[in-house]
């Protein structure tokens, strides 16, 4: 069973009146990964789905690469970031270590995974819709 509290949190605009919005707080450690194999590479890659904005499109999800595994070459038509909790995220750009943000322009070819000697967990963020082009 996931955990998820749900709470209210302050916030005041100028020249509004105080209102209260709604906020939740994810335990991830209770959710479990959801394994997805990926055909363009042959192997299966991790998610943990955190958040997401119908609205927009917006998602913000835990992503793992095992050890070795590069998406190759490809692009998104949307922005996306990579918060680098564990591990070190390899790029078409160089290597980066924990703690780490890599921002990726909509549009850009890219490749991204994890090094050949371990895993790499990442907070991964779009700002609308999610989609996958291979080259």
């Amino acid at each position: 069973m996931t955990s998820v509290r749900t709470g209210f949190c302050c916030g005041k605009d100028l020249g509004e009146e105080l209102k209260m919005e709604k906020m939740i707080a994810i335990d991830t450690r209770e959710i479990p990964w959801e394994e997805g194999y990926n055909e363009k590479l042959g192997r299966m890659l991790y998610r943990k789905k955190l958040v997401s904005d119908p609205e927009t499109g917006m998602e913000v999800r835990l992503v793992r690469y095992p050890a070795g595994v590069i998406n190759v070459r490809h692009t998104h038509p949307c922005a996306h970031g990579m918060y680098v909790l564990e591990g070190t995220l390899v790029t078409h750009a160089g290597h980066y270590a924990p703690g780490s943000f890599v921002w990726f322009p909509e549009g850009m070819a890219m490749e991204h995974g994890a090094t050949a000697e371990c895993d790499v967990t990442v907070l991964f963020m779009t700002n609308k819709p999610f989609e996958i082009h291979y080259q």
